[in-house]
């Protein structure tokens, strides 16, 4: 897997219908086809700042997303 930017992201979730979204009464973020109750979908400015209050990145393999901690 490597780091890929928050725009390529996007293009990718476009792609596959994904969103950013939020567990309800957490912090946690990922991404969502919007059908789970427990996760609320949010805009990308919000998961952005999550990413970054977290210390996260995006990263792509396999045709896959996964969110990591930065190293």
């Amino acid at each position: 897997m490597k780091p890929i930017s928050v725009d390529r992201a996007k293009t990718i979730a476009t792609e596959k219908n994904l969103k950013p979204g939020k567990v309800r009464g957490t912090s946690e973020i990922e991404f969502t086809r919007g059908g789970s109750p427990r996760v609320e979908i949010i805009d990308w400015p919000e998961f952005e700042q999550i990413l970054a209050q977290k210390g996260l990145e995006i990263h792509e393999g396999g045709g896959f997303m996964k969110l990591m901690k930065k190293t």
